[in-house]
């Protein structure tokens, strides 16, 4: 019974995509140290934090030379998301208590998808807590990696390592502004064209928080429907 658990569909999906993001997490270890964090505290952000387009922008925005408070809101607008996240997985895993309590710290873009795709509640469950695990697990060591081996490099600019964080945001954004419709890339263009405009005039990371209020774009029109996609979700993955 475990074992035939084990090489299920949602337990070998959630670590392949564990361990392929978790690794990732070398970057941001390289990333905090080239901006001044120290590696106790980088893992400390990897493991509390652990919602990676978050922490590059909070150490994006340090390393442009912004203030912390700056980074902060910048880093809690990326991460507002997860709160929508965790009102749908509320009744996919259907979790009370402290298990729901402990779980809310887990709910990031990755963990969402696998759990979504699964067909029943069980399975949602099993992928939700591989891919939380597998991946929190290799996020934090690569984060220590990353952050350690850094450290021990005499002249970090010498090797461009300031470029990390924005090479990483590309990575992110390049399959949305890809296989996006018009409307996402629009949001694309109004935010870059915020920031470009405002650059020059304000404070390193105030550019990047201006940026984002190009997001109420997606707003206009929608008028809180519910897409055909969603729907279908909802349908698949029930009680």
């Amino acid at each position: 019974m475990f074992l035939s658990r084990l090489r299920s569909p949602a337990v070998r999906d959630s670590l392949g995509i564990g361990i392929a993001v978790g690794a990732a997490g070398l970057a941001f270890g390289t990333a905090a140290v080239a901006a001044g964090l120290s590696p106790a505290q980088s893992v400390f952000l990897s493991a509390f934090m652990f919602t990676g387009a978050s922490q590059f922008a909070l150490v994006g925005v340090i390393a442009g030379g912004g203030s912390l408070v700056a980074g902060a809101l910048g880093a809690l607008l990326l991460g507002a998301r997860n709160t929508l996240y965790g009102l749908r997985l509320t009744d996919v895993l259907g979790w009370r208590g402290f298990r729901r309590a402990a779980a809310a710290h887990g709910v990031i873009d990755e963990t969402t998808a696998v759990t979504l795709a699964q067909p029943d509640r069980r399975s949602a469950r099993t992928a939700f807590l591989t891919t939380y695990v597998v991946l929190g697990v290799f996020w934090v060591l690569f984060t220590l990696v990353g952050a350690l081996a850094t450290e021990q490099v005499s002249d970090i600019d010498a090797f461009g390592l300031d470029a990390v964080g924005p090479a990483i945001f590309l990575g992110l954004l390049w399959p949305r502004l890809r296989d996006g419709d018009g409307r996402t890339r629009l949001i694309a263009l109004v935010g870059a064209g915020v920031a470009l405009a405002t650059t020059p005039l304000l404070p390193p990371g105030v550019p990047v928080l201006l940026a984002a209020s190009a997001a109420a774009i997606a707003l206009i029109g929608t008028g809180g429907r519910t897409t055909p996609s969603s729907e279908n979700r909802s349908e698949e993955v029930g009680s």
